[in-house]
């Protein structure tokens, strides 16, 4: 299988189902969150080298694990005088649940195994309130980061789409008009009382 893209897993994080639309059936499509993203990114997106405050920060930084099987892209990776890097992922937007940061984690997972060094820890910069929030790369975030790397490898060598949600985040989606929540909802529930009540009857 193809290396999986580091963003399908702040993309799962977030919904299975808008994984599963992306990165196995192979959509996309725009709304105003996605417009806002790729404009907010306009700067990180650029490839430079600079000094800031006695860090090296390097922009779009190519990644990838041979070990996790990924590949992608950081929005910034800092060299620090002390010798530790520290990659940073760049938000437009509120957080969702702890997407940002499994997707930071993995991040500090291809590092590690590029540069042979252990790294602790990696960083959210959320533009909205422009604050910048640590993230340490701990046993239980590297654990749930790994647990996600095999459920989307599963999605992806599958093909199969993860149940719908059906929820808040539903109204905000891209996909919206591809998932149909409310419709597929009412015939998955339509479907078990089917099978429920009707096919067990008649054993």
């Amino acid at each position: 299988m193809d290396p999986i893209p580091i963003a399908a897993l702040e993309h799962y994080a977030y919904c299975p189902r808008q994984c599963g639309f992306i990165h196995a059936d192979g959509l996309w499509a725009w709304n105003a969150h996605t417009v806002r993203g790729v404009r907010g990114h306009r700067r990180v997106d650029t490839a430079f080298e600079r000094q800031e405050r006695e860090r090296v920060v390097l922009r779009a930084v190519p990644l990838w694990s041979d070990q996790w099987g990924l590949s992608g892209r950081a929005d910034a990776v800092e060299a620090l005088p002390s010798g530790d890097i520290v990659p940073v992922e760049y938000k437009i937007g509120h957080r969702h649940s702890d997407a940002a940061e499994v997707q930071v984690c993995a991040q500090a997972l291809c590092l590690e195994e590029m540069l042979s060094t252990r790294i602790t820890h990696g960083a959210l910069w959320l533009s909205t309130s422009r604050r910048r929030i640590d993230v340490p790369c701990d046993s239980v975030l590297r654990d749930r980061t790994a647990k996600m790397i095999h459920a989307v490898a599963s999605v992806i060598g599958t093909g199969r789409l993860p149940d719908v949600a059906n929820d808040a985040r539903c109204q905000e989606c891209q996909f919206f008009g591809y998932c149909l929540p409310d419709l597929v909802a009412n015939c998955r529930r339509l479907t078990t009382y089917v099978e429920r009540e009707v096919f067990a009857c008649e054993s």
